[in-house]
């Protein structure tokens, strides 16, 4: 298996606009592409189950909704 020791990034289209999901050591970002905030989400959240609870809070706090 291949270690994944620096970051990875990828385009892909939702609704008709372009991101950038980025994947490295510490976890995953996905921006607006050309943007640099956007919704991280750390490998152990997600390991941990609580990768919903830290999408939900980081795209509030993302769209100054908290």
């Amino acid at each position: 298996m291949t270690p994944l020791d620096k970051p990875l990034r990828r385009e892909l289209t939702i609704e008709g606009q372009a991101y950038t999901l980025a994947i490295d050591p510490n976890g995953l970002k996905l921006t607006l592409r050309g943007h640099r905030n956007g919704v991280e989400l750390s490998w152990k959240d997600i390991a941990n189950g609580d990768a919903a609870i830290a999408s939900a809070l980081n795209a509030s706090a993302s769209h100054g909704d908290g």
